[in-house]
């Protein structure tokens, strides 16, 4: 008899998760970017716009008129998707530029061929990223998540920072994770050579996300930029795809994670919510400020972290 009624539910299971689906999904995905702002004559940046999150960002940011730059590894993919942007929106400043945040050398090309470019920068998002890699080093040697997910956005702002202040009202927005509450910045072993765990990697590089978000905002006051950092949620997305089991995972709770739209929204809110400017430096989930670790709120690691990126990028500590 017990067999029998576990039986059952094994059979009845999934359907009721099947039917219940789209209510735990909009449960998951409460946070929607209600912003009418229109950007005629804006200029933006968007890194990791060839896919996921990246792409729907940019998407929106082009339907409001925006001029959008997709800054990505992938040109040729890039490409495509600025087409695909292009028809959707009718927009068709929609430019591709080619930026590997694993190379300072194409990061520092990036910058330069921009600064050439364009007059003003209203919006840079700091989107691109990288999950669960095996141990490997960029073009630098920096360890692959730490050098990719901070350090490359870390260059990118400092490299774009007087173009965003020369038009501001400006913002930055870090994509950051909730997984930052795991994240350590241990300062011994920022490049994972003594020792390494590829999640705990991904972990550490979220949590520099957020402390490099709020000392630049208390580096940025009364200079008419702002800055934020959001957690997405769980999204339905390329970042997984070095890890065969967060792969099976996304697969089994496929009904449950957000869409790509879904996840752009807090992005977007941070990008476009007017009167937003006295929560620069603030932390964002589902499109409200949300808590961070206490990790997260160390202002003397914050600042450590700013001094070390500094000196391993070449760039003055003023």
């Amino acid at each position: 008899m017990v067999e029998l009624l576990l039986l059952l539910l094994l059979l009845v299971l999934p359907f009721l998760l099947y039917m219940a689906a789209p209510q735990i999904r909009k449960m998951l995905s409460s946070g929607v970017c209600t912003s009418a702002v229109q950007l005629p004559g804006k200029v933006v940046v968007v890194t990791g716009a060839n896919t996921g999150i990246g792409k729907e960002t940019a998407k929106e940011l082009a339907q409001r008129g925006a001029r959008v730059y997709l800054a990505c590894r992938d040109v040729e993919k890039g490409e495509l998707v600025a087409k695909e942007i292009q028809t959707t929106t009718g927009n068709q400043q929609v430019l591709v530029r080619k930026l590997d945040l694993s190379d300072t050398k194409s990061i520092r090309a990036f910058a330069k061929g921009f600064l050439a470019e364009e007059k003003h920068l209203h919006i840079l998002i700091n989107n691109a990223g990288v999950m669960m890699c095996p141990y490997s080093k960029t073009a630098d040697g920096f360890e692959m998540h730490i050098g990719v997910n901070h350090l490359g956005h870390f260059l990118l702002t400092h490299l774009l920072l007087e173009k965003l202040k020369e038009s501001a009202p400006s913002r930055i927005v870090n994509v950051s994770s909730l997984a930052h509450h795991l994240g350590r910045i241990h300062f011994h072993n920022l490049q994972g050579e003594k020792f390494y765990n590829a999640g705990l990697a991904y972990c550490h590089s979220k949590l520099a996300n957020i402390l490099f978000t709020q000392e630049l905002a208390r580096r940025l006051k009364g200079s008419g930029v702002t800055t934020y950092s959001v957690h997405p949620g769980t999204v339905q997305s390329e970042l997984v795809r070095h890890s065969s089991f967060m792969r099976w995972m996304w697969w089994l709770f496929s009904f449950f994670i957000k869409t790509p739209q879904q996840g752009a929204q807090t992005s977007l809110h941070c990008a476009l919510t007017e009167g937003l400017e006295i929560l620069s430096g603030n932390h964002f989930s589902d499109c409200h400020v949300t808590w961070v670790s206490a990790q997260a709120r160390n202002e003397t690691i914050a600042r450590r972290l700013w001094d070390v990126s500094c000196d391993l990028l070449g760039l003055p500590m003023d």
